[in-house]
């Protein structure tokens, strides 16, 4: 079975049967996929490297997010996530920098690039560097290779109005509303059916290079 429908198949079984005893039974199963998933990350990893000099250093469980829930402060009391996610940027995971992201669920797998959810400081500076420098983020979002597999930012949380400290008649002012700086893209068959996804993958994430390095100039001025 190709990798990434063989760790869907076990996603998928986990969100028809999120608790421990299912868990524990297939204990076995999960530790295969997980250590495909890692290797997954590993070979993500070593191709992203070549392009980005950042991703050279990290490591695949730096990257992973553990399957595990916090149900502490959670009405959701179900054990588990229904998905399989790795985030690769320096710092692995928990980074503020702009990354790349591959997140396996068994109803909406996709890749993203980008920065999910910047803090209060980091969200108004890059918000300044957009408007600053629109010109070049134009020429990043028009290439031909980024617009072939990006086509728009991800809305969720967006703001109704601009930010009070910037022009409202500015041309790209739907821009200044976004709370995420992220594009993505949603996995076809074509991938998800692949023996080895890894060259499809990696060419997505390659064409999203571009937008990170815009992205992390402003994260570099800012810690």
């Amino acid at each position: 079975m190709p990798l990434l429908q063989d760790i869907l198949q076990f996603v998928s079984q986990l969100k028809e049967n999120n608790n421990r005893e299912w868990f524990q039974e297939n204990k076995e199963w999960y530790n295969t996929v997980r250590l495909q998933f890692e290797e997954l990350t590993a070979s993500l990893i070593e191709e992203i490297s070549k392009f980005d000099d950042e991703i050279k250093n990290v490591t695949p469980k730096e990257c992973i997010f553990r399957i595990y829930r916090d149900i502490r402060f959670s009405h959701d009391k179900t054990p588990y996530k229904t998905y399989m996610g790795t985030y690769i940027a320096a710092g692995g995971r928990k980074s503020i920098r702009g990354g790349y992201y591959l997140h396996l669920d068994p109803d909406s797998p996709f890749i993203s690039v980008g920065i999910w959810a910047p803090q209060p400081n980091l969200l108004k500076a890059l918000r300044q560097s957009i408007y600053d420098n629109i010109e070049e983020l134009d020429e990043i979002r028009s290439d031909v290779k980024f617009s072939k597999y990006f086509k728009n930012f991800y809305q969720a949380d967006k703001l109704k109005t601009v930010p009070r400290e910037f022009p409202k008649d500015f041309p790209q002012a739907e821009l200044l509303k976004l709370k995420h700086y992220l594009v993505d893209y949603y996995l076809g068959d074509k991938i998800l059916k692949a023996e080895n996804p890894v060259p499809q993958i990696v060419d997505i994430f390659k064409a999203g290079y571009p937008f990170n390095h815009f992205l992390n100039y402003t994260v570099d001025e800012v810690i």
